[in-house]
């Protein structure tokens, strides 16, 4: 049996914050295998621009068969399966190294956007039926998330490498600091859920057709 590569991102924590769940999720699975398939984490900087090249560092070192970039979204109360990447930062803060570009395309000549390739409803199904909060998501914002995003689907046109982008809510921690009290999700429920999302990944050869869009 051919053993499967899978890479996973997470991000430094970021805007001021302590901890990012993104990366301490994608880290717990750093070196974990399952049947024909194993598992290496990378951390990514919350930078404009520098995170698609340690992002392409990374794919080369590693040399992944799938690649699921993990992001926090902040305020959302479910696993967030990331249909579509748009080519433009629009910050509305600025990112880890000050940076906050504005209208910007990520590549100058690049297509509009890029879709996922990963099994996104096969995966929400599967996260659903083990009593996981899950959807998709037809917006990855126009922070650094979408920046990566959009730059990992740029790379893997027209390649075999099957690729997509999870955002995962605050972990309860994060969302007792804050006066709002937003959404939150354990971090074992966080991990627990990307396993999922890996290891549908690997076995679908292709997505479930069931009613996944929004209304707004």
């Amino acid at each position: 049996m051919t053993t499967k590569t899978i890479l996973l991102t997470g991000f430094e924590p970021f805007n001021g914050a302590a901890i990012n769940p993104s990366w301490e999720a994608a880290r717990a699975l750093d070196g974990w295998s399952g049947p024909g398939f194993q598992v290496a984490a990378r951390l990514l900087p919350c930078e404009f621009g520098r995170v698609n090249v340690a992002l392409l560092e990374a794919v080369e070192a590693v040399h992944p068969d799938i690649v699921i970039a993990v992001g926090q979204a902040g305020g959302r109360s479910e696993i967030s399966l990331e249909r579509v990447a748009i080519n433009v930062d629009d910050a509305a803060i600025a990112d880890n190294a000050g940076a906050q570009p504005v209208d910007n395309p990520i590549i100058a000549d690049g297509p509009a956007a890029y879709f996922s390739t990963l099994p996104l409803k096969a995966i929400v199904r599967a996260l659903r039926l083990r009593g996981f909060p899950a959807g998709v998501s037809q917006t990855a914002g126009t922070f650094v998330c979408n920046h990566v995003f959009y730059g990992l689907m740029h790379h893997a046109a027209g390649a075999s490498l099957k690729a997509g982008f999870i955002h995962v809510p605050f972990l309860p921690e994060q969302a007792a600091e804050r006066p709002e009290r937003p959404p939150s999700m354990a971090l074992q429920d966080i991990v627990d859920g990307l396993r999922i999302a890996v290891e549908v990944a690997v076995t679908a050869d292709e997505d479930v057709a069931e009613a996944g869009g929004a209304t707004h």
